[in-house]
């Protein structure tokens, strides 16, 4: 764990523990990219992917922590979007389709609470403040405001 909930300093992060990625948004342990003549699920996969981690790192570290989770979480967010987009064109699974559509309206959903608390986040707004509603509704019970 990495978190430091407990008033313990969490112990060094091993060197995979970013996700694979190295901290100029390219991935540690890439897979090959797919060549010219690859189906074109992987070639537009890959790009989605490589796209995702690129805009991820783009913001870089503000220094609030609410701030840069927001700004990275908000591409994670819609390369989900677009790989789901790509599991609708080229699959044929009925389950997974439905999945598909369901993490598209849900990552959506999602993204538009994200860009609107990271908005008031950086005008100043309060934690936990009101000024844009809990990201409730997309994740079963929601966020607690307490």
């Amino acid at each position: 764990m990495y978190g430091a909930a407990d008033g313990q300093v969490p112990a060094a992060r091993p060197p995979h523990a970013h996700g694979g990625h190295g901290h100029d948004g390219t991935a540690a342990h890439a897979m090959p990219m797919p060549g010219p003549d690859a189906p074109p699920f992987e070639r537009e996969m890959a790009r989605d992917m490589e796209r995702m981690m690129r805009e991820m790192h783009a913001p870089g570290y503000s220094g609030n922590r609410d701030i840069d989770f927001l700004a990275m979480m908000i591409p994670h967010h819609q390369g989900a979007i677009d790989m789901a987009r790509l599991a609708l064109i080229y699959g044929s699974d009925p389950l997974t389709r439905t999945l598909a559509q369901e993490i598209i309206a849900s990552q959506q959903a999602e993204i538009e609470a994200m860009r609107g608390r990271l908005e008031a986040l950086r005008k100043g707004g309060a934690a936990g403040g009101g000024e844009y509603p809990a990201l409730s509704g997309t994740r079963g019970g929601g966020v607690s405001r307490q």
